[in-house]
């Protein structure tokens, strides 16, 4: 299933879950194969930010205040 477009918060955890989705059934990520669902996690957190226009640590910083 294609990723959704946009930058709210919605959006980018339904592509999280979207890609966790997939890892738990095919065991890959896009074109690579995280060793475990921890790595695959972080994995697709940083593509859904990528794709957001966001960066992880820009979003770190935004949630701390």
């Amino acid at each position: 299933m294609p990723l959704q477009k946009g930058r709210s918060r919605k959006t980018v955890g339904s592509n999280i879950r979207t890609m966790v989705h997939e890892y738990e059934g095919s065991g890959t990520i896009g074109a690579s194969h995280p060793a475990s669902k921890k790595k695959a996690v972080k994995q697709a957190v940083a593509i859904a930010l990528t794709k957001a226009g966001k960066s992880r640590k820009l979003r770190m910083t935004e949630s701390r205040g």
